[in-house]
């Protein structure tokens, strides 16, 4: 018996292995190089079906969409009414109905073609403010340019501003015309808007059919609250001067700590001219911060603790007003909410923060349970100032007050709307006032400091 050698055997049956169409010797077993897996089974019947059935079924869910969205109220006014008319011309042979349905139904086919046409604007959206106050207009303005080579016949564009909404009527446009359009946008209440998505819209003249395509994201609109300028109340020194020094370092405190070399963006009145006379180079004052810089602003958000959203609102602006007063002096400011903590890397920041809030849920606690978090959460505090309304019982203030770790300064603010001039009381060892205005605010912490 003849014996092939290892390499040739290994080489014809590599080679039969990567030859489609052939078959492959493994032993007593023959396969097919090109052979349907042994596994594959083919679908049945009745999965064949349901695919089919799942397709045709997205296909109708779509074109439904596309329908609802494109056939106006009065056009399903005008279709409701042309079926009828039809049905009863029909069923009773009425020469007036068919007279009319035939009306109804041309109205219908001449409106169809209005849907037809290209809409390929460039848009541009342009706000000249993201950030406004309550009762400012925010002025904007929009561009639309046809970059295609033939016109573009009259149409429509939406601008929704939150749950409103602008309409601009747009002349026909030659290949490469601009068309411009200003609007300003008055704000009445706080909040964030969402201006845009732009929607350039093609329908008949009448109404009854609308299609849209949007061509710009929607750009957020921040309404900031009413905030009232504190200047001259150094709210950060109600704790001693001193403080009670941590070991994390800081650019501006009281405790001078040591001397570094200059880095770009350093406030240069922290400048030791003295060690940079000696040195050749600016050298840095450098401060051991205290925990008088803890400065925690609590706002309530439970609507049981306000006598309607006036208060609210003017519980937000006492929040605004007391964080910018807080960052001006650079003080380390913290704002809490029982839905978690605020951005406060800022005025900025902190107000669109506050634009964005409202009421908490229920079972998020009130007061009491605010004060609870910021014992456990805020540690360093020197001082706390809690913000509710007259709805938070007396019980409830005196309660959530308590909370409050020992040695933090307490004062609580209380937006009463029944109030015609600022109320000041002690309640254990916290500060207690009432205001029913913005403006009171001022004073009322006049009343503390003197106090």
């Amino acid at each position: 018996m003849t014996t092939a050698p290892a390499a040739e055997t290994t080489a014809a049956n590599t080679a039969a292995e990567t030859t489609v169409g052939r078959t492959v010797t493994v032993g007593s077993t023959t396969l097919s190089a090109d052979a349907a897996p042994v596994t594959a089974v083919a679908p049945t019947r009745v999965e064949v079906v349901r695919e089919r059935l799942e397709t045709w079924w997205g296909v109708t869910r779509r074109a439904i969409a596309v329908i609802t969205r494109t056939v106006r109220p009065l056009g399903w006014v005008l279709l409701a009414a042309t079926v009828v008319l039809w049905w009863v011309a029909l069923a009773f042979g009425w020469q007036e109905m068919i007279i009319a349905a035939v009306v109804l139904t041309a109205i219908v086919v001449l409106s169809v073609p209005f849907l037809f046409g290209g809409t390929a604007y460039d848009v541009e959206l342009d706000l000249t403010r993201t950030h406004v106050v309550v009762g400012e207009r925010a002025i904007g303005g929009l561009s639309l340019v046809n970059s295609t080579s033939r016109s573009i016949l009259p149409s429509r564009v939406v601008l929704p501003v939150g749950s409103g909404r602008g309409e601009f009527d747009v002349p026909r446009l030659a290949p490469k015309a601009e068309h411009d359009e200003l609007f300003a946008i008055p704000t009445t209440a706080r909040g964030v808007l969402a201006v845009g998505p732009v929607s350039v819209l093609r329908g008949d003249p009448l109404g009854l059919f609308e299609r849209s395509s949007d061509r710009r994201q929607a750009v957020d609109l921040y309404v900031h609250p009413r905030t009232v300028a504190l200047e001259g109340l150094s709210l950060g020194r109600l704790r001693d001067l001193e403080g009670l020094p941590s070991t994390q370092l800081a650019s501006d405190d009281v405790s001078f700590h040591a001397l570094r070399e200059y880095q770009p963006g350093d406030d240069l009145r922290h400048v030791h001219w003295k060690s940079t006379a000696r040195v050749g180079e600016l050298m840095m004052r450098q401060y051991e911060e205290t925990r008088r810089s803890h400065f925690v602003l609590g706002l309530s958000t439970h609507p049981s603790d306000y006598d309607g959203a006036e208060e609210f609102e003017l519980a937000i602006s006492v929040t605004g007003s007391l964080g910018r007063r807080a960052l001006r002096d650079s003080r380390m400011l913290e704002a809490r909410t029982q839905r978690g903590p605020l951005r406060t890397d800022g005025g900025r920041r902190l107000l669109d923060s506050l634009s964005a809030l409202d009421y908490s849920r229920p079972r998020d606690g009130g007061i009491v349970a605010l004060a609870g978090t910021i014992a456990a959460e805020s540690h360093a505090a020197a001082i706390v100032v809690l913000m509710c309304g007259s709805g938070a019982a007396a019980a409830e203030l005196k309660l959530a007050c308590a909370r409050l770790p020992q040695g933090v300064r307490t004062l609580a603010v209380v937006t009463d709307s029944s109030v015609d001039s600022p109320l000041l009381r002690r309640v254990g060892d916290a500060d207690v006032v009432r205001i029913g205005a913005l403006d009171q605010l001022a004073p009322a912490i006049r009343k503390v400091l003197s106090s």
